[in-house]
């Protein structure tokens, strides 16, 4: 027959996991609901950029938090001057025994620019095949970003461009140097077409060096279609 002693202890066993489930049930819902409000208020604080996306992430609180009720509205507040990618919020309660702690997010601004959806290898002609529109971090886009898809169709790589990496004007050309190009002289008069070769990159309006094959001379028109470059006289 069971002792007082082995009963007692079946029961301390089977009430300790009710009694642990019961606190961490209100402790998870405490922390769901403060990181809630650190999500709003900063929703609040950080504007969005023109054509561009944000996208906040705040951070788990940890499970051993013991989150004591504030009977006061909980104050937010961000201590540092400028808020920049990744930021603390200050959560306070001035409650008759106050406490205070800090949660920090992740900001994130994306802005829609055209990458490679695969390698381009040197030369390749970029397609709507191996081109698109994906909203990247602007941390990773250099240079001047580039959105009208339609500009960069039949340019060609300047270099290898890695997958999902931002396409600029620096690594794309109309008309690549050693290219063959028709050089179209001409004034409200006339027109005169021959042939050239680039001595150097450029796309769309950019001036580039050109030889013109029949004559020698070097010259520094303007690329105004695919190996095509036009100078004003």
């Amino acid at each position: 027959m069971p002792t007082v002693k082995f009963l007692l202890l079946c029961f301390y066993l089977l009430a300790l996991p009710v009694s642990y489930a019961e606190i961490t049930s209100t402790n998870t819902t405490e922390s769901l609901n403060i990181k809630a409000m650190a999500l709003n208020f900063l929703k609040e604080k950080v504007s969005i950029p023109a054509n561009g996306k944000v996208t906040i992430t705040v951070a788990n609180i940890d499970p051993r938090v013991i989150i004591k009720p504030c009977q006061k509205a909980l104050i937010l507040n961000i201590p540092e001057k400028d808020i920049g990618r990744n930021v603390n919020v200050k959560i306070t309660c001035t409650d008759s025994v106050p406490w205070f702690m800090y949660l920090s997010a992740k900001i994130t601004k994306t802005f829609p620019v055209i990458v490679a959806r695969n390698s381009i290898d040197k030369g390749t002609t970029l397609t709507n095949d191996n081109v698109s529109i994906q909203y990247l971090p602007e941390n990773k886009i250099r240079g001047v970003k580039l959105t009208n898809i339609n500009s960069v169709l039949g340019t060609k790589a300047k270099k290898r461009i890695g997958k999902g990496r931002a396409i600029n004007k620096k690594n794309i050309c109309l008309v690549c140097k050693g290219d063959a190009v028709t050089i179209i002289a001409k004034s409200s008069q006339f027109m005169i077409k021959t042939q050239g070769i680039a001595l150097s990159s450029g796309t769309i309006n950019q001036q580039i060096k050109v030889k013109n094959k029949r004559s020698g001379t070097i010259i520094t028109p303007k690329v105004t279609a695919i190996n095509q470059v036009t100078i004003n006289l």
